[in-house]
């Protein structure tokens, strides 16, 4: 048993894939016939899509806490942790702002009808900015839990982080009960990431049924460019920052960091990755350890730029199939959310399912579109975490020229 279970655990993106192929061809064949069949996997389904919503709001206050914690001890080191803060959170915010923009610029999802296999939600609609403003702080903490209001979940989160190191010593026990709230988190999102294959398969099957081959050829078209916007981000912005910040040569920098990139979009983890970014930067680039020690482990929490643009991508592109207007008011507020929630999302597979779960509903998109993202996060997860890692090594190189070590 123990033998399988260190397979799988290997393998689970294998099994992931194949239970997608599955999916796809099982809902394909039952279209209009066995109907039990399609009852029992739309159970699975929503028990795996339930489990896993369970944990978003507490992973998410919890996280972003850390977050914020962890940076506000990392500053005692100076200009090293400042300058990847910067360099982490302007990208950042260029990575939400293209994966708002492109995907409005071309009609991303236009013509596109997704008939969803689980009920529609009714969620709060954001006017203005003016409203959203006037309601971020929550009256309520544990109503804006209870509520799913995620927007003031977040302002709380970001409200308990900055007291808690402005108190220091006294507020260390609370920082514990919540570091162990968010490993608590994490272990159960982990525990229930081993059932994605059955829960993909599960997710896609009603999907497919209702809809069809169309669903199919839209959601490929849907990786197609959003591939092409990551590594197209990742080619535009990282390899110009290594050129014309770092002077460097873009082409030793991205052949410098292939091993670490090829780890990441197999693991799909950026905290997996560590050792192998570190050692390639200091191996090949010539990034002193003192730079590789702080700015990799931090980017590995607060860097999801391709998070980021997933997030938004996938927002906007849902939003145009179900005919969801996004207001230019809405673009902003998903915008900041977007790199408070890419900061909090965990560097592990399938971390960024809460950051969507999040902004879907702020953007009021109805439930039943987590079917579809789930059943593709790990496609989509494959290459956020391979364009997230070459960020982490990319701000290694530009610290390594404007930050002058003293031996």
């Amino acid at each position: 048993m123990k033998n399988f279970y260190s397979w799988y655990k290997k393998h689970i993106t294998t099994a992931i894939f194949i239970g997608l192929i599955l999916g796809i061809f099982t809902g394909l064949f039952l279209a209009g016939r066995f109907e039990p069949v399609l009852t029992v996997t739309s159970l699975i389904g929503s028990i795996y899509m339930n489990a896993l919503n369970m944990m978003i709001f507490p992973l998410v206050f919890c996280s972003i806490i850390m977050g914020i914690s962890s940076i506000g001890n990392a500053r005692t080191t100076g200009k090293i942790t400042a300058g990847a803060m910067i360099f982490f959170l302007c990208t950042t915010a260029l990575a939400s702002l293209a994966g708002l923009i492109i995907p409005r610029l071309i009609h991303l999802g236009e013509g596109v009808k997704f008939e969803m296999a689980t009920s529609d939600i009714q969620a709060t609609e954001m006017t203005s900015i003016l409203d959203t403003i006037k309601n971020l702080i929550p009256s309520n903490p544990v109503a804006a839990f209870a509520n799913g209001n995620m927007l003031q979940v977040l302002v709380f989160a970001v409200i308990v982080g900055f007291t808690l190191i402005a108190i220091g010593e006294k507020g260390k026990a609370l920082l514990n009960v919540i570091d162990s709230c968010n490993e608590v988190c994490l272990k159960v999102i982990s525990t229930v990431m081993y059932f994605t294959p059955i829960g993909v398969f599960c997710t896609i099957v009603p999907v497919v049924e209702a809809n069809g081959t169309e669903t199919i050829i839209s959601l490929a078209t849907q990786l197609i460019i959003l591939y092409a916007a990551f590594f197209g981000f990742a080619l535009i912005v990282y390899g110009g920052s290594v050129k014309f910040i770092g002077k460097e040569s873009p082409v030793k920098f991205f052949k410098a960091m292939l091993p670490a990139a090829l780890n990441a979009f197999g693991t799909c983890s950026s905290s997996a990755t560590i050792p192998i970014s570190k050692q390639c930067m200091e191996d090949e680039m010539g990034v002193s350890n003192k730079i590789t020690s702080i700015a990799i482990p931090l980017g590995a929490t607060v860097n999801m730029d391709a998070v980021s643009i997933l997030m938004s991508f996938m927002i906007m592109f849902f939003a145009n199939a179900c005919g969801i207007n996004v207001s230019i008011s809405m673009m902003i507020v998903i915008l900041l959310a977007n790199v408070l929630l890419s900061v909090g999302t965990p560097g592990i597979p399938g971390g960024a399912i809460a950051s969507f779960a999040a902004l879907a509903t702020m953007a009021g998109l109805p439930a039943g579109v987590m079917g579809v993202y789930i059943s593709i996060n790990t496609l989509c997860d494959m290459g956020a975490t391979c364009v997230n890692v070459i960020g982490d090594m990319a701000g290694c190189v530009v610290l390594k020229e404007k930050i002058k070590l003293e031996d």
